[in-house]
Order: C-alpha cells, then sequence, then structure tokens
C-alpha cells in the first residue's frame, strides 16, 4: 500500500500537492493559443486586409500591438484612453511610420471574438485613414462609422 497509514493514497503518481505536471491542452489544440496569440492574429488578418486594399499607400507603415498606451497621453487624448495611435517616421533614428493598436483597452470594451475584430478594424482603419489624410469609409467601404 502506498502512503503512510491513516492517510488518503494518492489518485495518480507524483501528486504530493504540486497539482498536474503538464499542459491540460497539448500545442496542437486551438486553445493553446493565449488571448494575447488571438488578438495579434485578429490585428494581422485586418491589417492584410488594409494592405491587400492600399498596397503601395502602406508599403513604409509598420504595424505592431502593445499591451497599454503610454502613460504620457497625445494632446488631444485628454480624456480618452487611446486604443490605437500613429507615430511618425523618424527616418534620424532610423523608424517608419508605426501604427500600435493598444490591446487592453480594446479588449475591456467587447465582449467576444466577432466584436473584437469589429473594433480592431475601426482603430486600423482610422489610423490609415488620418496617415493617407483620406476619410474612414473611403479606406474601408464597409466602416462600420460611429
Amino acid at each position: 500500500m502506498r502512503g503512510r497509514p491513516g492517510r488518503p493514497t494518492p489518485s495518480w503518481p507524483g501528486s504530493r500537492g504540486r497539482g498536474l505536471r503538464g499542459p491540460l491542452v497539448p500545442p496542437t489544440l486551438p486553445a493553446w493559443r493565449t488571448r494575447a496569440d488571438k488578438f495579434d492574429d485578429t490585428v494581422l488578418l485586418c491589417v492584410r486586409r488594409l494592405e491587400k486594399r492600399w498596397p503601395k499607400e502602406l508599403a513604409g507603415v509598420e504595424f505592431a500591438v502593445e499591451e497599454v498606451p503610454p502613460s504620457d497621453p497625445a494632446p488631444w487624448e485628454h480624456r480618452t484612453v487611446a486604443l490605437g495611435r500613429y507615430f511618425p517616421a523618424d527616418p534620424a533614428a532610423g523608424l517608419s511610420h508605426r501604427i500600435v493598436v493598444y490591446r487592453r483597452p480594446v479588449l475591456a470594451r467587447v465582449e467576444d471574438a466577432e466584436e473584437t475584430e469589429m473594433l480592431v478594424r475601426i482603430v486600423l482603419v482610422e489610423q490609415v485613414a488620418g496617415i493617407l489624410g483620406r476619410s474612414p469609409e473611403e479606406i474601408d467601404p464597409e466602416y462600420p462609422g460611429d
């Protein structure tokens, strides 16, 4: 008999109160991906749509995801939390044009994957429209607007 007298016998080997030793979900299943990975995939999907429609105009633009906006808001962001932001190129520093989507503020405003994709799409379309000096509806004819 395993264990000490008067103590329950472990139901599986190596169960000395440490819980499971391996992942519950193998890496081959979709549930393995983290929420951050899924968010990155959503941003990438939306970026690909935009780059397909505006390949020349977006050729030098980098797209990125960050957790939260910096603590120093832009002057026009005085009472809101930024969902995304455009950073102009800085050739002296070797930086190209960059659009950043902030993951946590976006996810705080949505309920599911469908809403996440819609809000990410809106954020990206609005940022691209600002760069190109066009209306969001011109950038994406299916832009939902306000």
